[in-house]
């Protein structure tokens, strides 16, 4: 009779599915709204950010996913760094849903309100962007809560995805200096978003494997033979 297979500790079941629908929203985002605005007005369109198609008909699928993502973050328990700034940036993500950038317009015509609410929203994605660099090279590359480190090739891969995040919010930063038109031709921003969004996303789905696999090999380690003496037995 074969034995009943192993199942994994439920707390890591539970931390694995966060990590790996966090991740999974974030690679899909950048995708639908291209594809989704591309299948409502019948042809390719790339708009100045990923945040520009709040103003398309893809409003609700980027506010929604948005807020998923908070919600996944503020909801994601492990460790206490990671609870505290997994929540700071969960807050963070549902403001950036839910103050919209700056509509793009003649100038004179976007009202002081409106360019208040679009400086809370930059600031606020900066900031994501940030810590969701922060749990690539810093959360992410220590040894888990059961004890296990991360491998080599898992660390630089954690830390290619932290350092693409901040030097796609860098590049972002730098190319709102460039002339109008160069902007309107080559659409750095969305690029540089659509690059954070990925790495984000990417690092997120591959933690969720490795704190499986790392749950896994501690129990198979854990897991011996009987150390308590066995009774003998009457003839």
């Amino acid at each position: 009779m074969n034995p009943e297979p192993h199942k994994p500790p439920q707390d890591a079941v539970t931390v694995r599915h966060l990590r790996l629908g966090i991740g999974s929203v974030g690679i899909a985002l950048p995708v639908v709204l291209v594809v989704g605005h591309l299948v409502a007005v019948r042809r390719l369109t790339l708009l100045d950010s990923l945040s520009a198609y709040y103003y398309t008909e893809m409003r609700n699928v980027f506010v929604g996913s948005l807020c998923a993502i908070g919600v996944f973050l503020i909801a994601y328990r492990y460790r206490r760094p990671d609870d505290a700034l997994g929540t700071v940036a969960g807050l963070l993500a549902i403001t950036v849903a839910l103050f919209p950038t700056t509509a793009s317009g003649p100038a004179g015509v976007t009202s002081h309100d409106d360019r208040m609410v679009g400086m809370v929203h930059q600031v606020a994605a900066a900031a994501l962007f940030v810590l969701l660099a922060a749990f690539c090279l810093v959360l992410f590359t220590r040894p888990d809560r059961v004890g296990v480190p991360p491998s080599r090739s898992a660390v630089r891969f954690y830390r290619v995805c932290g350092g693409l995040i901040l030097a796609a919010v860098a590049l972002a930063l730098v190319s709102t200096q460039l002339p109008a038109d160069v902007q309107r031709t080559l659409r750095p921003l969305l690029w540089c978003e659509a690059v954070a969004v990925f790495a984000f996303g990417a690092g997120w789905v591959a933690k969720s494997d490795a704190l499986l696999r790392a749950a896994e090999s501690v129990d198979e380690v854990g897991a011996g033979p009987d150390p308590r003496p066995v009774a003998p037995t009457t003839p």
